[in-house]
C-alpha cells in the first residue's frame, strides 16, 4: 500500500466516523426533543449520543 493509498483510507475512515457522529447527534437531538426536552437538554442528549457511539462498529462498516 502506497502512502497515498494509506492517506485515502484514513480519509475514508475519518469521513465514516464524521457521518456516524452526525447521524448519532441528529437522532439523539430528535429523540430528546420529541420527549419534551428544551433545546439545551436536547443538545446535551445529542452530545451524549456521540459519546456513546460504538467506534468499533463504525470501523467495521468500512
Amino acid at each position: 500500500m502506497t502512502n497515498n493509498d494509506q492517506q485515502y483510507t484514513q480519509i475514508e475512515l475519518a469521513e465514516s466516523v464524521r457521518e456516524s457522529c452526525i447521524e448519532a447527534a441528529r437522532d439523539g437531538f430528535k429523540d430528546a426533543s420529541m420527549s419534551g426536552l428544551c433545546n439545551e437538554g436536547a443538545m446535551e442528549a445529542a452530545i451524549s449520543a456521540i459519546q456513546q457511539l460504538d467506534l468499533q462498529k463504525v470501523i467495521q462498516k468500512k
